[in-house]
This record gives C-alpha cells, sequence and structure tokens, in this order.
C-alpha cells in the first residue's frame, strides 16, 4: 500500500481539455462515483457536447491515463451584459482530494476564461463544506454577494445527507488583487470585518448523527447569510479554529 501510494505521488498529474465523448463518457462515470447520484441527476455526455459548442469549457484531470478529476463550465451573461462562465460541476476522486487537483483544474480554468478575454467565473457551494469554503475564499479569492436557498432541491447524493441544497454563489474576478494575492500565496486583505456567521467545525459528523441539529444549524445559517446580503454586504474571507469554520462579512469593490 504504501510503496503504491508513494508511486502514485511521483507521478504527473496534468490537465487537458476534453473533447471527446469517450471522454464525457468518463466524466459522467466519475459523477457516480464521486457523488453516488442516481441515474437521473448525472448530466450527460450530451451536455458536454452542448457547453463546448456554445462556449463553455470541459477540463479533466488526469493521472497517466486515467481520468480523477474534471470540471464543466457553460456560458453566461451578467445583467450589465458581460459574458462569464459558470463552472457548473468540478469534482475530484476522493484518494486525490489533498493532491492539489481542484486547484489545478480551477487554474486551467481561469487561464483558458482569460485567454477568450472574460474576467468572471462564478460556481455555487454549500456554505456547510467548511474545508471548500476555505479553498474558494482564501486560496483561490472568490468573494460570495448571493444566497440561495434549495438551490437544486432534494438530490440522491449521499454527501448532502438529506439537508437542502442551500449554495453560496462564489464570484472568482479572475484578475482581481485580490484573486492574484491569493494565486500568489500572499495575505488578503479582509479589509473592515462588519459580521461574522460560524458554523461547527464538526459539521460533517453532525450532518451523518445528528440530522435534526444539522438542520437548525443550516437554518440559522441561511437566515444570517440572507440578512447580511440584504445590507450589501460580502464574505471576504474565511478563518478556521479547531472549534468553528467563520465566514468573514465586510464591504467589497471590484476595483
Amino acid at each position: 500500500m504504501a510503496g503504491s501510494q508513494a508511486g502514485r505521488e511521483r507521478r504527473v498529474i496534468r490537465v487537458r481539455p476534453l473533447t471527446e465523448h469517450a471522454q464525457f463518457a468518463q466524466a459522467v462515470e466519475l459523477q457516480r462515483v464521486i457523488w453516488g447520484f442516481d441515474e437521473v441527476e448525472l448530466l450527460p455526455v450530451r451536455l458536454f457536447v452542448t457547453a463546448l459548442k456554445v462556449g463553455g469549457q470541459a477540463l479533466g484531470a488526469y493521472d497517466g491515463e486515467r481520468m480523477i478529476g474534471f470540471c464543466l463550465a457553460i456560458p453566461g451573461i451578467a445583467v450589465a451584459g458581460k459574458n462569464y462562465l459558470h463552472s457548473h460541476m468540478l469534482g475530484v476522486l476522493a484518494e486525490y482530494r489533498d493532491a492539489g487537483v481542484g486547484r489545478m483544474l480551477k487554474l486551467a480554468q481561469r487561464e483558458d476564461a482569460l485567454a477568450r478575454g472574460i474576467q468572471l467565473v462564478e460556481w455555487t457551494f454549500d456554505p456547510l463544506e467548511l474545508k471548500n469554503a476555505y479553498f474558494n475564499i482564501e486560496r483561490l479569492g472568490a468573494i460570495v454577494r448571493r444566497f440561495v436557498p434549495n438551490q437544486y432541491g432534494a438530490t440522491t447524493s449521499p454527501l448532502h445527507g438529506g439537508l437542502p441544497t442551500d449554495r453560496c454563489i462564489a464570484e472568482w474576478w479572475l484578475a482581481n488583487p485580490r484573486v492574484l494575492n491569493a494565486l500568489g500565496g500572499r495575505p488578503i486583505d479582509h479589509g473592515n470585518v462588519f459580521a461574522r456567521v460560524a458554523i461547527p467545525a464538526d459539521i460533517g459528523a453532525i450532518k451523518r448523527s445528528d440530522g435534526k441539529r444539522a438542520r437548525e444549524i443550516q437554518t440559522r445559517v441561511r437566515e444570517q447569510f440572507l440578512e447580511h446580503f440584504s445590507k450589501e454586504l460580502a464574505v471576504v474571507g474565511f478563518e478556521r479554529s479547531p472549534e468553528n469554520g467563520e465566514y468573514l462579512l465586510g464591504p467589497w469593490h471590484s476595483e
């Protein structure tokens, strides 16, 4: 086991565009493995095909010839008429989740978007997934100004724990100094922090063992975010401690 693990770590993981039906089919299979979705909830091959035809992205991460992760983005038009990408799905096999594969996929996504003159990538994430939140906000430099209760309705994925699919909407302003600092490993200036939303660090265990308490926490978090966003605050930082993960909210400007 140790030998095979060491061998895997020495291999070079590469990200490359997905362009063929066979590659799309591999990404569909990864959805089954990563999320455990029922057939009806899988993004089908034809969606990958359509996304590319209309200006989206499909990227795969490979360990040798094995696809170990992927991301799919579709084009969007903002209210002001500017184009952006909506990164609809990104997944990495569990055994590779601490190998930086998600970051590699996001960096490739950013490079491709900037090459096409696109300045903004958005995606949704579960605010109760604290590791993901830290990655999005502190490692990538995304901010959050919108919250959607139960965006996708109930799903069949065990990862969602039977809870409503509440989602934060991450905004990744690709050329903003905040993002450049995050990607360069430099501290992010959180500015003035006016509010905090705290979530127990053991929320994953709570979701598995105490559904009632998990729903109570989710409801509180939802109410707090909706209140803060109604006051035009944004998530500008994320702090972790042994007890909590905390979203930091304050003013944010795109310049």
